[in-house]
This record gives C-alpha cells, sequence and structure tokens, in this order.
C-alpha cells in the first residue's frame, strides 16, 4: 500500500516524502512543479500534474494501492491571495474538492492535510489553543479553513477520515543537506536573512519596530521541517488505528522576535547582516505562538530540535551548499 504526498516536490512535502522513503513506505507523489523542486524528491513515484486533473486524478488512483493521501499541494502567500482571491479559492478549495472526490471514488478513506496558523487570524489568547475562534484575515487563511471544514462534511456524509494539521513557522533543512527551503521568490523570514548573510540581498527588511512586544518586533514560533514531517507521519499512524478525524497545532511553544532571529542567524554564520526598518505589514498579529501539548498527547509528537540556534544552522548548511537552491532558472 502506498501514501499519496500532493505537493511533494514542496518544501514540506519533500521533506516528509524522505521521512515516508526512510521508514520503508512506498511513496506516489502528484506535484505541478509550479513551486516545486523535481530535485527535492529523493525518491518515490512522482505524477507531475495538477490536483484540478480529474483524469489524472484517476489515473493516478487507478494505478496504484493507495492507503492514504497527505495533502500539501496548495497556493500559500498570504499577500499574493489578498490580491489574486480567485487563484487561491481556485487551487486550493476546488483542487481539494477535486482531490476528496477521487478519494471517494478509490475508496481511500484517510487523508493529514497541511492546514495552517493562519486559519485563526488575529489570536485570541497566546499561546493559541485548538478550540480559540477561527477568523482569518486573509485569503489564504479563508481558504484553507474551508478545506478543513469541507473534509469535516466529508467524513460526516463519506467516512473519509482526516488530520488537519495547523503549523506555524517551518524552517530548516533535512540533515543529509540534500534537501531544503527554495522558494522562488522567497517570503519566509529565516532564508530571507541567510541570502542576506550570503550578500544575495544587500539588506534585510524588518516591518515594524513597534509592537507591544519586548524589542518592537513581531514574535513567531519556529518549527524545524523535519518535525513537521515526523507529526505528518504520526497523524497517518493515528489514522491508521481507526481513530476519529480530529485536528492539532504544531509548533515549538515558544516565540521568537524578528530582531531575535536576525541576532542568532548572525552568531550562526559570523557574518554582517545589514537590517533596513520598514514600516507595519498589514495583518500581521504581533505574536503567534502554539500550544501543541493536544499533538504532544495525543499523537506522541515531541519536537527533537527546539533550539532558534540549531533550526537556522541548519538551514545555514542547505544555503551554503546549495547557494543557488536547487539551481533551476
Amino acid at each position: 500500500m502506498a501514501i499519496l504526498v500532493t505537493g511533494g516536490a514542496g518544501y514540506i512535502g519533500s521533506h516528509t516524502v524522505a521521512a515516508l522513503l526512510e521508514r520503508g513506505e512506498e511513496v506516489v507523489v502528484l506535484d505541478n512543479l509550479q513551486t516545486g523542486h523535481r530535485d527535492a524528491l529523493l525518491g518515490g513515484k512522482l505524477y507531475e500534474g495538477d490536483l484540478r486533473d480529474k483524469e489524472l486524478l484517476a489515473k493516478l488512483f487507478s494505478e496504484n494501492s493507495i492507503d492514504a493521501v497527505i495533502h500539501f499541494a496548495a497556493n500559500s502567500l498570504v499577500g499574493e491571495s489578498m490580491q489574486k482571491p480567485v487563484k487561491y479559492y481556485d487551487n486550493n478549495v476546488f483542487g481539494t474538492l477535486c482531490l476528496l472526490e477521487a478519494m471517494d471514488a478509490a475508496n481511500v478513506r484517510r487523508i493529514v492535510f497541511s492546514s495552517t496558523a493562519a486559519t485563526y487570524g488575529e489570536p485570541e489568547r497566546v499561546p493559541i489553543m485548538e478550540g480559540d475562534r477561527t477568523q482569518p484575515t486573509n485569503v489564504y487563511g479563508e481558504t484553507k479553513l474551508m478545506m478543513e471544514r469541507m473534509m469535516s462534511w466529508f467524513d460526516q456524509v463519506l467516512g473519509i477520515k482526516y488530520v488537519a494539521l495547523r503549523y506555524f513557522n517551518a524552517a530548516g533543512a533535512h540533515d543529509s543537506g540534500k534537501i531544503g527551503e527554495d522558494h522562488r521568490p522567497e517570503s519566509h523570514l529565516i532564508p530571507l536573512v541567510l541570502q542576506t548573510a550570503l550578500k544575495q540581498r544587500e539588506s534585510i527588511a524588518v516591518f515594524g519596530d513597534d509592537y507591544p512586544t519586548e524589542d518592537g518586533t513581531c514574535i513567531r514560533d519556529y518549527i524545524h521541517v523535519s518535525d513537521l514531517a515526523d507529526a505528518h507521519l504520526r497523524a497517518v499512524d493515528y489514522l491508521r488505528k481507526g481513530e476519529s478525524s480530529n485536528f492539532f497545532n504544531l509548533g515549538i511553544g515558544e516565540g521568537f522576535s524578528v530582531k531575535e532571529v536576525i541576532e542568532t542567524a548572525k552568531k550562526v554564520t559570523g557574518l554582517d547582516i545589514p537590517v533596513v526598518m520598514q514600516p507595519r505589514r498589514a495583518g500581521d498579529p504581533a505574536v503567534l505562538v502554539a500550544s501543541s501539548q493536544k499533538a504532544r498527547e495525543v499523537l506522541g509528537w515531541n519536537p527533537s530540535r527546539e533550539k532558534l540556534e540549531d533550526i537556522i544552522q541548519s538551514a545555514w548548511s542547505w544555503h551554503q551548499s546549495h547557494p543557488q537552491g536547487y539551481g533551476e532558472e
């Protein structure tokens, strides 16, 4: 029996594929390679194509004995989602509908879903708990919440069991040094900081230093990408045991400010990282930190790398050995 990983050539997807292969799972990947990279796949059977291609989905499910699905495929840029809402509803929501329809037709009844902390919007409290209000402040977060709600109804009506993993800021790279973070364009803080250290950027922009935090900059919960991958495997095992549908936050439970990230990166790299202050960006909450107690208790998940310095060190190793990412034009 195989596990289908949609978006498996992406950042978190490729690390999850690697973790599945390491434990001997048969892996099938569906990716249109718009934002993913063929070189990020360390194995598995790749179908290059779009989630909304119903004929391709039917072919994939007929040619492989799929036991469960791990669903990463989605557009995920907050800013872009506020400029191109049609793109996000079409790819994220309609794409997921096509996937669930194909799963139902093939009698596949387990799916682990890559959700996001953006489903919460402005937090009611910190750390954020799974039962807190979900009121997204952007189209991206709204589409992910709609995908969660869709899965809930597919469970109630069709018996498709799901786990939604709402995670915070993924960072770091694989221990092998073979795969890491290569977004184009890059929008995540840690790779942007490291690109600045490599002099691929003149400076790193800090958006706002007047937040109600100790140093005035936003605080975020950073989680190593391999710990995220481990959580997806544990969620598959949870569903294989016949457990009920569920959702979990994934984070360290500790936040680091933008300035702390930059200072830690300076320490790790030993290089200067010029900073340019910019005005606040609309919709950036001051503090986003997860409570992952539920995942720890129910899934037995315990992140192995909780120190910011260790996370940045693994990312730095990747960026040093892959200064041009996967080297694709």
